[in-house]
This record gives structure tokens, C-alpha cells and sequence, in this order.
């Protein structure tokens, strides 16, 4: 600050945007420094966060807090990387095991794809959670190994840093408890300021929508969606945003090793039609971000090919290796962790499945021990649920709607989770529409 200059006060910019004004780069800034450094104290900073609840922020405010929150922490220098790096991101849904056909999917035609990863808490595990099904796999790399490992083999899975935007780390635990949460702003600059942080050069986005999902309606999701592409376009970032349907799970599998299991059926032709669709769909504006493809029909063609010449499968076990795990899994998917025991749950009507409360069907995983319900917790790899019936689909009584893959002879919490999730109906439903929008 220059000599003669006002000093900024943190009373000053809570009134400000109070009256629903717009906060400079400078006003933003200061508030993100002094929060992070201790200096503001949470009392201030949530009077912020509701201000900015009711008030909202423009694009530039939005970019501005994100590059904020970015630049709090340390930022991964990939540009020792060959090309245009290209990563996704997720908005977090039942059964989504995208990233594990995306990322070998992708890397066969030889764009690179660098992810840096979390843990879960919730329902299952988080993408690496899910990779260490895999015997001796780990995200615990080197800079150097994961740079290494991208160049050699176009993709490489290494976990978050601990000091990836702080910031948003602190002032997300802050608004969990002062009901601030839910605005928009405050969502989209946490999500994007920890993927701007990793260091790639365009970022696919598969926001999700539904019952299972952060967004419950399409309204909401498409919001978001512009929100984040706007912050990735500002800070000039090629940012293409997915909206997908999360009204039920994604794929047939709900769990940890049954999701690689279903992820590597995919990439040896196996038709889940919401899964294989999806996969070719975010992975066809990942190649065109990356500059591989002129468009999406030219990418999809080219993906399609490697998954019928047995390319995409191969890029996975490669891949596996190369983060030292164990590739006969992937060669021989039955190797993969299997529960002791297998309960159906069955339907107590005839008739059509017309509604799956995804998020339940999360929970029951979570009761298996598939996923945590606090941070101490330790998933078991093994257990998981099946779905024999998704919506749109005709059922007959006594007709199984799931199996629970568990180690316990019987798990009631789950069994109760997955009857409360169905809704079977006289009449005949059509299966949800997979794909909403492309917001670019």
C-alpha cells in the first residue's frame, strides 16, 4: 500500500458487499491474505461469506477470489509436462467411476492427463481410495515420478498436497458451519481454485444433477456450470462444463474394487450404456481442449477405435504398473477384493422402477463399509452393491432390485437404505435423460 493511501478495513468491504456492490481485486485480496494469515478473525470473515450468500459476486469478483485462493498456497508446476495437459473434475455422484476410463481412455490417443486426486467421505471411497483395490497401487509419488510418469505414459493419478489453496480449506470449514455453503460464488471459487492450483492447462467439468447429486435440480447445475467456466475462461483456462444426470447411479456398481472392475469392463467393450456414454463424451472434449482433435464427433471416433483394438484397456494396465500396481488385477478382474457374501434385496411388487434415490443407494454402500462416515473410518475394498434394476426397467416380484456384496451375513442398515431408494410404479418410465448440456 502507498504512503498517503487509506487503509483497507474489513468492516469497510462486509458493508460494502452488505449493499450489494461489487468488491475490487484489492478489497478481495486483502480479505483472502489476512483470513488465511490469522489476521481476520472468523467472526468477520463469516459476516463476509453471508453477505456474499444474499449478494452474490459478478464473474470478475468470482475469477478474482478464485486467483486468490490459488495463490494462497503453493501451485504445481507442470510445464516440464510434453503438450496440453487436460484433467476433470467431477462434482461427486453415486457409481462414478468416469475418471478410471477417462484417464487411460484419453492418454491411448496421447493427450496427457496429470490428476491430483482425494480421498472420499461419504458414500465410497474417493478416486484413490478406489485405485488402492488395486494390489500395491499408490498415488504417494514424487513431483518428479508423476511428471516423469505423464511424459512416458500420458497419465499418471497423484495425491492432493496438503497445501493446495488453504484458503478455500479454511473458509469451507468456516461456511459448513454458519450455513453459507450453498452460494454459488463461494462453490464454484472452492472447486476451481483447487483444480487451477494443479496445474492444467484446460479442465473438463462433469457437474452433475439429481437426487444424488451436490445440485438437485437442472437449474442449479447449469448455474454452476456457467460459474466455473467462466472463472476457467477469465483465468485463462480452456474450461468445457458436462451437466449429467445423477437421479441414479451411474454404471451398474456402487463401491471400491467393483468400480474398477465395471471401469475396466468398459475399456475392454463392455455396453453399461450411461457409463460408456458418459466416458466417450467427457473424453472427447478433453482430446478437443487439448488440441488433439478438431472436434468432438473426429475424438470420439478416434476413443471408440482404441477401445475396440484393445489400446484404452492395455493404457490401464500400464498405467496400474507404472504407480507400482499389481497389473494381473486388470488382466483378470476376478482377482480383484470380493466380499464374503452376497444378499439380494428383492422387489416387493411387480411393476416399472421409476425412481432410484441415488444418494441412498450411497449410503447403503456407506453402512457396508465402502465408504467413511468420519475421517478415521477404513474402507473395505471389498463390499459394494450391485444394481439389477435401474430406472425404466420392468420388475417382477420377489425379483432381486440389488445384490449387497458384504462381510457381514446381514446387513439391515443396507438392506432398509436400498427398499427406502425404489420406487417401483404401475406404469412404464422412461429411463432419465443422460446428458442435460454443454456449457462452454
Amino acid at each position: 500500500m502507498g504512503k498517503g493511501d487509506p487503509i483497507m478495513r474489513m468492516y469497510d468491504i462486509i458493508v460494502k458487499k452488505r449493499e450489494g456492490n461489487a468488491l475490487s481485486e484489492e478489497e478481495i485480496k486483502f480479505f483472502i491474505e489476512g483470513y488465511t494469515s490469522g489476521e481476520i478473525p472468523d467472526y468477520q470473515a463469516s459476516a463476509l461469506a453471508m453477505a456474499l450468500y444474499f449478494q452474490g459476486m459478478n464473474g470478475k469478483e468470482t475469477a478474482t477470489l478464485t486467483q486468490a485462493m490459488v495463490d494462497s498456497g503453493e501451485t504445481i508446476d507442470l510445464s516440464e509436462i510434453e503438450g496440453q495437459i487436460v484433467d476433470k473434475h467431477s462434482t461427486g455422484g453415486v457409481g462414478d467411476k468416469v475418471t478410471f476410463i477417462v484417464g487411460p481412455l484419453v492418454a491411448s490417443v496421447g493427450v496427457p492427463v496429470a490428476k491430483m486426486s482425494g480421498r472420499g467421505l461419504g458414500h465410497t471411497g474417493g478416486t484413490i481410495d478406489k485405485l488402492e483395490a488395486i494390489a500395491g497401487f499408490t498415488t504417494e509419488i514424487t513431483k518428479e515420478e508423476f511428471i516423469d510418469n505423464v511424459n512416458k505414459h500420458k497419465l499418471a493419478v497423484a495425491g492432493q498436497t496438503g497445501n493446495l489453496a488453504p484458503a478455500d480449506k479454511k473458509l469451507y470449514a468456516l461456511r459448513d458451519v454458519t450455513g453459507t455453503v450453498n452460494s454459488l460464488p463461494l462453490i464454484a471459487s472452492s472447486i476451481m481454485s483447487k483444480k487451477l492450483a494443479s496445474g492444467a492447462d484446460s479442465i473438463v467439468l462433469d457437474v452433475k444433477t439429481g437426487s444424488g447429486a451436490f445440485m438437485k435440480t437442472l437449474e442449479d447445475s447449469e448455474a454452476l456450470a456457467r460459474e466455473m467456466v467462466t472463472i476457467g475462461n477469465e483465468l485463462g483456462k480452456n474450461t468445457v462444463a458436462v451437466i449429467s444426470d445423477m437421479n441414479q447411479p451411474l454404471g451398474f456398481e456402487v463401491g471400491n474394487a467393483n468400480e474398477i472392475r465395471e471401469a475396466a469392463e468398459i475399456l475392454l467393450g463392455s455396453n453399461v450404456e450411461d457409463l460408456r456414454e458418459l466416458s466417450l463424451e467427457i473424453s472427447s472434449h478433453m482430446c478437443v481442449l487439448a488440441g488433439a482433435f478438431a472436434d468432438p464427433a473426429e475424438a470420439r471416433r478416434a476413443l471408440e477405435e482404441n477401445i475396440s483394438n484393445g489400446k484404452a484397456h492395455a493404457k490401464l494396465k500400464e498405467f496400474i504398473e507404472a504407480q507400482h500396481g499389481d497389473g494381473a488385477m486388470i488382466d483378470d478382474l476376478s482377482q480383484l477384493p470380493q466380499a464374503s457374501y452376497h444378499v439380494e434385496v428383492q422387489a416387493s411388487k411387480s411393476g416399472y422402477v421409476s425412481e432410484i434415490d441415488a444418494e441412498s443407494i450411497g449410503v447403503a454402500a456407506m453402512y457396508l463399509g465402502a465408504g467413511r462416515q468420519t475421517k478415521e473410518d477404513k474402507i473395505d475394498h471389498s463390499v459394494g452393491i450391485t444394481l439389477k434394476k435401474k430406472i425404466g426397467d420392468k420388475v417382477e416380484e420377489g425379483e432381486a432390485l440389488v445384490v449387497l456384496h458384504s462381510n457381514t451375513g446381514n446387513p439391515e442398515d443396507s438392506i432398509a437404505k436400498v427398499e427406502e431408494a425404489y420406487t417401483i410404479s404401475s406404469k412404464e418410465t422412461k429411463s432419465p435423460t443422460l446428458i442435460h448440456n454443454i456449457i462452454k
